[in-house]
């Protein structure tokens, strides 16, 4: 679909994911470790499981370091199937599997696309919204400003973008134009 306009919105919450998928990482090496201590024999397959998923953290250890965007998706994955081979709790690898795959999702910016004929908040499930949907819609010092007529209120700030598509004026007299012709 083609949109008039396009407006990314800030994710401020990828330090608290980053913060749970590296718990969780912790938590399966220290598993691992602790079966192969546990089982009194030695494991490959646990010493293998133990020092990749160590090896995900140091990379995205480093990685953090080195200003890059860090993703746990392979950690997680990769826990996620040596969970499998775990003797006990198997079942926590389907949570590890759905945390792999909600994690880019989670991290990706958040977009809002305006046409014409309707408002698409690009979510997982991609919400659509017609213009007689809103009392409302501003763009002002950084900040998309959705109200909605149900009394429902959307703010949120807007990524930094070195170079604008559109200045604000402009989208602002956009949406009044489809708002009023809605009316």
């Amino acid at each position: 679909m083609r949109y008039d306009y396009v407006v990314i919105l800030k994710k401020d919450q990828e330090k608290y994911i980053n913060g749970i998928s590296l718990g969780l990482c912790i938590l399966s090496a220290t598993a691992f470790l602790f079966q192969q201590i546990n089982s009194g024999a030695f494991s490959v397959y646990l010493t293998v499981a133990f020092a990749i998923v160590l090896a995900g953290i140091a990379y995205n250890f480093i990685a953090s370091k080195n200003k890059k965007q860090v993703f746990y998706k392979s950690s997680l994955l990769l826990a996620g199937v040596f969970w499998l081979g775990m003797p006990y709790l198997q079942w926590i690898s389907i949570i590890f599997f759905l945390l792999a795959f909600l994690e880019y999702q989670a991290k990706h910016p958040l977009e809002v696309g305006f046409t014409e004929d309707m408002i698409v908040i690009n979510t997982l499930f991609r919400k659509k919204y017609s213009w007689s949907d809103f009392n409302n819609i501003v763009l002002k010092d950084d900040l998309l400003t959705l109200d909605f007529k149900n009394n429902k209120l959307f703010q949120k700030e807007v990524l930094d973008d070195d170079e604008p598509d559109a200045n604000e004026d402009e989208f602002n007299e956009y949406c009044r134009r489809w708002l009023g012709a809605e009316q």
